[in-house]
């Protein structure tokens, strides 16, 4: 369960890393795009002062040179090349000038939009923090191991003994009050007897009372009562008397 944790707070930090780097990216980008706008602007600026430098030339020289009307001419076509030049260099200015509104908009709906990441994360993370705390709830309810339960037990009657029992019947009882609690298959393994024979054995012995048999858990596990016990000890007491 930590890994768990640790993976979904990996995971949560290198997305709110990864939200912030790219935040921090097109912010850098927005900041050179404005250098670049007020770069050009001044460039603008010289371009500009510098024709109406040239303009300022030309028409002194058209005063003071007017007989020479192919030179002005010539120098006014060169001027018409130079205009069409300038508003050619212009033109892309102020064609990112109308669009540098456009990328504040976008600006504004990338940052409402990992903004809206944010919170969502945000909420998913608590969801994930109820989600662990009800899966810690259960682990420790499923931590706890339900009590051995046994079937009730059918006394042993009065009229059933040793002598009613078969040689077969005897050697399970002897085996389970030897060696403990076992199951079917450990007991058809003892006695060497077929499956189905030693589970015929085991229900005549459970349905008469001999044998406890605990349920909480398949294949069922035999034991036999103490009252029964008793009877096997007792020729080995009467020997030794």
């Amino acid at each position: 369960m930590n890994k768990v944790i640790e993976w979904v707070v990996a995971f949560a930090v290198i997305l709110f890393a990864a939200a912030t780097i790219a935040t921090i990216e097109y912010c850098k980008q927005l900041r050179r795009a404005r250098a670049e706008y007020e770069k050009a602007k001044n460039v603008v600026e010289d371009i500009v002062l510098s024709f109406n430098r040239e303009l300022r030339r030309d028409s002194e020289r058209l005063e003071v040179v007017a007989y020479k009307t192919e030179a002005i001419a010539a120098k006014t076509e060169s001027a018409q090349k130079r205009v069409e030049d300038f508003e050619n260099r212009i033109a892309p200015i102020e064609t990112q000038m109308l669009a540098a509104p456009e990328n504040e908009k976008q600006v504004s709906a990338l940052l409402a939009d990992i903004s809206t990441r944010v919170r969502a994360f945000e909420t998913t993370q608590e969801t994930l923090k109820v989600q662990m705390a009800n899966l810690g709830d259960q682990v420790e309810k499923l931590s706890v191991l339900p009590e051995i339960k046994s079937e009730q037990v059918i006394p042993i009657k009065r009229d059933k003994a040793l002598a009613k029992l078969t040689d077969t019947e005897i050697t399970v009882l002897e085996t389970l009050s030897r060696e403990g609690p076992k199951t079917a298959p450990d007991i058809k393994d003892r006695v060497q007897l077929s499956r189905e024979h030693t589970a015929r054995v085991m229900k005549k012995l459970y349905e008469e009372g001999y044998v406890e048999r605990e349920t909480d858990k398949i294949p069922f596990k035999y034991s036999v009562k103490r009252e029964m016990e008793q009877l096997l000890r007792k020729p080995e007491s009467n020997q030794a008397n």
